[in-house]
């Protein structure tokens, strides 16, 4: 029998011309998809036939690409999440950019592995940790990690704190222990919870501050819980501020917290998931005070800067304590003199991961090829777009403000109608693909929720979607007047 060529083993293509024409039809595919975004709808239900497509067996032997590249134009790419569109307002998910998408395949193309070694990627990582220290005022040498996105950088923010907190942690484990006790707003994120109970502390010992009427930590009942729990023996070691909280992007008083951890020697760390990136924005950034006290920060480039998903980062004021709580001295992790294993510091010994994609290079096309500047300007715009719609919300008979806009969350409410109704609005929206806000709930209430983050979307389009909900009522109303 005789051998296999490289060609029957490899699995580049067979002839590169023919595939260069089908990848740069799929190029024009993505880059028609999204010049024409406004005249599809937001989103829309995949058919039974098309989720049928998903179940099928394995596949033993290969399609040719161009077949599968038409399975993707006609049941994939018409089905996503819709949040590439201008009228996407129902989390907080950033809209990519057609910059973006090209760095990703060009990412893809090299396909480092970002872990560690010495290769040009992490530089590319290590320039973007430099611009972010420059951006929060953080020391030059601060650390910084790409991760999937802030509830892993939340994740490892609190790793770090603890190990600050009990120098033995990574050998003794928390059995013998003193008990260890953190601090975040009853406004928090969920992965805040989430963090506690992975890392073994348990949510028992996560304390939730009482907010203000702004919704921001009432910093003297986080000053009254830290002396509550020392004078029962245990130990505060973290306090979490937000900056953007998730229902209605509150900011926390940063300063005020910054002022009461230093005096108490706790780790500050800022989950700024929504809004830390507004510190591009000369007229949003003087909102977010404090934020250069920080310990460490989370906060995510696929969010405000539009960065494909996913492009998550924790920034850590001591490096040599971010080190600290990951590095690990395995022996196929050494490092030589020269070569390829050449290198202090490498990203494997800041985080969990070991295989990681090239997630800086997107985020470096982005603010070299679009600049801070227009970044910032961008997020300036969709707060303005939202100030724009909470007055229209004032201004309107139809709806009531269920929240003060500090960013470019608006949550509001039909007037004078049942609180079951908002649901109702919220699914005929998403189902008709007119919109597709969320619900959230506030003050035990249901409100519907606007999150305004999209570069695309125009004073316009909230005319328009202000117009979409009242049409939405309208159906609703109609419709549940005949069930009734």
């Amino acid at each position: 029998m005789s051998e296999p060529s490289p060609r029957d083993e490899s699995l580049d293509p067979e002839a590169w011309e023919a595939f260069r024409a089908s990848a740069h039809g799929a190029l024009d595919t993505m880059i028609d998809h999204l010049a024409g975004l406004r005249g599809k709808p937001v989103w829309q239900a995949p058919p039974e036939e098309t989720r049928a497509h998903f179940r099928k067996a394995l596949p033993r032997s290969g399609e040719d690409f161009d077949a599968v590249l038409d399975t993707f134009r006609a049941d994939i790419l018409p089905y996503g999440s819709g949040n590439t569109h201008p009228l996407f307002m129902g989390w907080v998910q950033g809209a990519g950019t057609p910059v973006g998408m090209v760095a990703d395949m060009l990412a893809a193309g090299i396909n480092a592995n970002c872990g560690g070694r010495d290769h040009i990627a992490l530089d590319v990582e290590r320039q973007i940790v430099l611009w972010m220290a420059e951006l929060f005022g953080f020391p030059r040498d601060a650390s910084g990690l790409f991760l999937t996105g802030s509830s892993q950088a939340n994740f490892c923010a609190l790793i770090v704190a603890r190990r600050a907190a009990l120098e033995g942690i990574r050998r003794d484990g928390l059995v013998r222990a003193p008990q260890l006790v953190a601090y975040t707003s009853s406004e928090a994120h969920s992965c805040i919870v989430q963090a506690m109970e992975l890392s073994g502390i348990g949510s028992a010992h996560l304390r939730l501050v009482p907010v203000d009427g702004a919704r921001a930590m009432r910093v003297g009942a986080l000053d009254a819980m830290i002396e509550q729990d020392r004078a029962a023996g245990l130990l505060p070691f973290l306090v979490v501020g937000t900056a953007g909280t998730v229902n209605t992007g509150a900011i926390d008083d940063l300063t005020g917290i910054a002022d009461l951890c230093a005096a108490k020697k706790l780790w500050f760390h800022v989950d700024g998931a929504l809004g830390a990136l507004a510190a591009l924005s000369p007229d949003v950034a003087p909102g977010l005070r404090g934020l250069e006290r920080a310990d460490s920060i989370a906060f995510d480039f696929h969010k405000w800067t539009h960065v494909p998903y996913d492009a998550g980062f924790l920034l850590v004021r001591d490096p040599k304590a971010h080190k600290a709580a990951f590095a690990n001295p395995a022996a196929y992790l050494q490092r030589e003199p020269e070569g390829l294993a050449a290198g202090e510091t490498w990203p494997v010994d800041l985080g969990p991961d070991l295989s990681r994609s090239f997630r800086a290079l997107k985020t470096w096309f982005t603010f070299k090829v679009h600049g801070a500047e227009k970044l910032g300007g961008a997020i300036s715009r969709t707060c303005g777009l939202a100030r724009n719609l909470a007055a229209q919300i004032v201004a309107s008979q139809d709806f009531v403000l269920a929240a003060p806009v500090r960013l470019n969350i608006v949550c509001f409410r039909p007037a004078g109608r049942n609180a079951d109704l908002v649901r109702d609005i919220v699914m005929d929206l998403h189902t008709t693909g007119s919109a597709a806000p969320s619900v959230t709930q506030l003050d035990g209430a249901p409100v519907i929720r606007a999150a305004i983050l999209n570069h695309r979307t125009t004073s316009a389009d909230i005319d328009t979607f202000l117009e979409a909900v009242r049409a939405s009522m309208a159906r609703v109303e109609v419709r549940n007047r005949v069930e009734g």
